[in-house]
């Protein structure tokens, strides 16, 4: 019995995980794709209103504004998704326990032999 709830705490804890990584895919997918278009109004708007040249409209700093700040915003939901849980998450705190719990046994090992 105690099995099957393990086996299911680890389904739903999987299941939470894909849900995570679909959810950042679709934001960086919709993060691209808003982009693309805000970045060719801008430079369509210009090209015509101020008789700039393609490369000019390209080089405002206007065209990137958008890509800049809501890069911020997707860079933290990826550290949240794939940064921080590998890096100070459970599995990091589980690995170092185990990590100092083989380093204290050793130690052990040594000064009873």
């Amino acid at each position: 019995m105690e099995q099957n709830y393990i086996k299911e705490q680890r389904y739903l804890k999987a299941k939470k995980r894909v849900k995570d990584i679909k959810g950042f895919y679709s934001h960086f997918t919709v993060y691209i794709v808003v982009n693309i278009f805000i970045s060719g109004i801008i430079i369509y708007g210009l090209t015509n209103d101020e008789d700039r040249t393609i490369g000019e409209a390209f080089s405002h700093i206007g065209v990137y504004m958008t890509w800049l700040f809501w890069g911020i915003g997707v860079f933290f939901h990826w550290l949240g998704i794939f940064g921080f849980k590998n890096f100070l998450g459970k599995n990091w705190e589980e690995k170092k326990i185990k990590e100092f719990m083989d380093n204290d046994r050793e130690r052990s090992d040594k000064i009873l032999k």
